[in-house]
């Protein structure tokens, strides 16, 4: 699976829904939840996971600065950070393999596409009822 980032989720789903992501926000305010609206709230949660990353790699970077000073302190500074940007890493992932997986399963249905008729049932036979006349099998 390539990345999926926010940014090509975005896409996806304005291609999807054949609007700008803005206007598909507004358009969910005070409706049902639905399908859009739940892949506006992956996409959000995609865009949140990446700008975590983002801001926790440049903490990390400031933190081990070679001008720096390492001491028992920034030590813990540093495992912090570290973990986080994992997190972030890991919801980032996450996130992304969803909505890959939603956007997947999905397709826009053009008006011009037919769509095709149900498939004509054929009544099945019941089983031949016993010949009149006929004797049960005794015990």
């Amino acid at each position: 699976m390539s990345d999926l980032t926010s940014g090509e989720t975005a896409r996806q789903i304005e291609e999807l829904y054949g609007a700008p992501l803005t206007d598909l926000k507004a358009s969910v305010q005070g409706q049902p939840p639905g399908m859009l609206t739940a892949l506006l709230a992956m996409y959000h949660d995609l865009a949140f996971a990446e700008q975590s990353i983002t801001f926790h790699r440049e903490r990390l970077t400031q933190l081990v600065h070679p001008d720096r000073h390492i001491g028992t302190h920034e030590v813990s500074h540093l495992l912090d950070c570290a973990r986080r940007l994992t997190e972030a890493v890991t919801a980032r992932d996450i996130q992304a393999r969803t909505v890959h997986a939603v956007l997947r399963s999905l397709g826009r249905v053009t008006p011009s596409e037919p769509v095709p008729a149900p498939a004509p049932t054929v009544p099945v036979a019941a089983p031949a009822a016993p010949a009149a006349g006929a004797a049960a099998p005794s015990r």
